[in-house]
């Protein structure tokens, strides 16, 4: 996360306390009854309880395993560290590994689910910033996807994210290139869950209510708004990058 123009963003969230392939439209979804963080024309957003952090389905189940924060501190500082989530399935992957000081949270978390570092297949960082990629280090077996970089031990894959296609994982899972937080920032696209295509879109998203306020963390703007767009017409649910997972409706 970058730091300039950060309390702009924490202003917003405290006040809400809260292979290629296209990618592919997805149905709506109907709401709960929750408040809704934000309405424009086309799309709503509705956050979801942090006990709401496991997203069922088949072939593959999406997890939060730490809800990722922004807090502002009386000196001027911002805590932070990014959200941590595993998808479970014929494959199992990790996206985003927070900092280096959830070293030993993050491996308490995998073996309270059966898992060692080893048995992850892929590890996905949504953005090279530290308190997402803070812990790549303990799966070095692992194929690592970085950005548009994609590698395996020393050796790179070529690929085509810069170009703007996705990376298949398989017929379920994409991995989607959406820049603009910075120039090469991806999200992970998860198809057939109970909550219907689920999103975990790094800092493409800050929360569930950042408004207009990311655009004071953002590279480039234009770019960015281009990606959310993509995201909010394609996603169920997303789980962005500073906050709890939030639902998408679009509106008829």
């Amino acid at each position: 996360m970058h730091r300039d123009g950060l309390n702009k963003v924490m202003d917003v969230a405290v006040m809400s306390s809260s292979g290629s392939a296209p990618l592919e439209d997805s149905a709506d979804m109907s709401g709960t009854g929750s408040v809704l963080a934000s309405v424009s024309d086309r799309y709503q957003t509705i956050p979801l309880p942090e006990s709401h952090a496991h997203f069922p389905g088949q072939p593959y189940s999406v997890s939060v395993l730490k809800v990722g924060y922004c807090l502002p501190q009386p000196d001027g500082t911002f805590r932070a560290d990014g959200t941590i989530t595993l998808i479970t399935g014929p494959k199992i992957i990790l996206v985003d590994t927070g900092g280096p000081w959830d070293r030993d949270f993050l491996l308490v978390s995998l073996k309270e689910r059966g898992l060692e570092p080893g048995d992850i297949n892929l590890v996905v960082g949504t953005h090279g910033h530290s308190d997402h990629i803070g812990n790549l280090g303990l799966f070095p077996t692992a194929l690592t996807i970085v950005g548009y970089d994609i590698s395996e031990g020393d050796t790179y894959r070529p690929n085509r994210l810069a170009e703007g296609l996705a990376y298949t994982v398989d017929e379920h899972i994409y991995v989607v290139p959406s820049p603009g937080h910075t120039g090469q920032d991806v999200s992970v696209q998860v198809k057939g869950t109970s909550s219907g295509t689920v999103l975990v879109a790094g800092d493409l998203f800050e929360c569930c209510s950042d408004g207009d306020s990311w655009r004071d963390l953002s590279l480039n703007t234009a770019v960015q708004e281009v990606s959310r767009q993509r995201a909010l017409r394609t996603a169920d649910v997303i789980i962005p990058g500073h906050g709890p997972p939030f639902r998408v409706l679009r509106n008829q």
